[in-house]
């Protein structure tokens, strides 16, 4: 991430940073938005988690009509 943060200071405004500053970058943005991307994933795993739930309940619900 932090070759990342300096190629779009680089290619985006110009400037070149150093890794210290890239890291402070990065830090910045984790600290304030890194608990909106640990709870979105935790949404996205809940919803993937739910459909796998449902499929099994459908599953068993064939069996059960089968017999």
């Amino acid at each position: 991430m932090i070759r990342e943060i300096q190629s779009f200071f680089y290619e985006e405004r110009d400037e070149e940073i150093g890794i210290i500053a890239a890291g402070e970058v990065l830090d910045f943005f984790t600290e304030n938005i890194g608990i909106f991307i640990y709870n979105k994933a935790l949404d996205d795993a809940k919803l993937w988690f739910n459909k796998k739930i449902d499929n099994v309940e459908i599953d068993f619900d064939l069996l059960y009509n089968k017999i």
